[in-house]
């Protein structure tokens, strides 16, 4: 019945924009899941990409195709938290620490912001273009 009364299913972009944008953000959590893991292949990143697999098979079987982009989106985090971890920087920075200081080498944190805003501004831009195309449906009887 959901022909007739407008309503369409969860698997043919759901019933609004809301949802809509439910399902991004999920992508966009899968996204970010999958960034720290390739982040940290070597340590833990094994564990985080699998996560990432695992959670991109279910929403490909349960939600809306055009929120894949979250998933693009979602990189944006990692990013975002590598220009925090580096804030200091760029050059040596030190802190003060029990007994003395302790010294790290920090990147300038301007390129990981930039790249993490375009990444997220273009996956939600796209996300939002997408849900604007939908086709015109035809109203039963006309």
């Amino acid at each position: 019945m959901s022909g007739i009364s407008g309503m369409s299913s969860a698997r043919d972009d759901g019933p609004g924009r809301a949802a809509g944008w439910g399902w991004f953000l999920a992508w966009l959590l899968v996204g970010a899941c999958a960034g720290v893991g390739l982040a940290a292949i070597l340590t833990v990143g094994v564990v985080f990409v699998v996560l990432a697999a695992v959670a991109a098979v279910f929403l490909l079987r349960t939600g809306p195709g055009r929120a894949v982009v979250g998933g693009v989106s979602g990189v944006a985090l990692p990013l975002f938290y590598l220009a925090y971890l580096n804030r200091g920087g760029p050059g040596e920075v030190c802190h003060a620490v029990p007994g003395g200081q302790a010294c790290t080498d920090e990147y300038t944190p301007v390129p990981f912001l930039v790249a993490g805003a375009l990444v997220l501004v273009a996956g939600c831009v796209i996300h939002a273009m997408a849900g604007r195309r939908r086709p015109a449906r035809r109203m039963p009887g006309s």
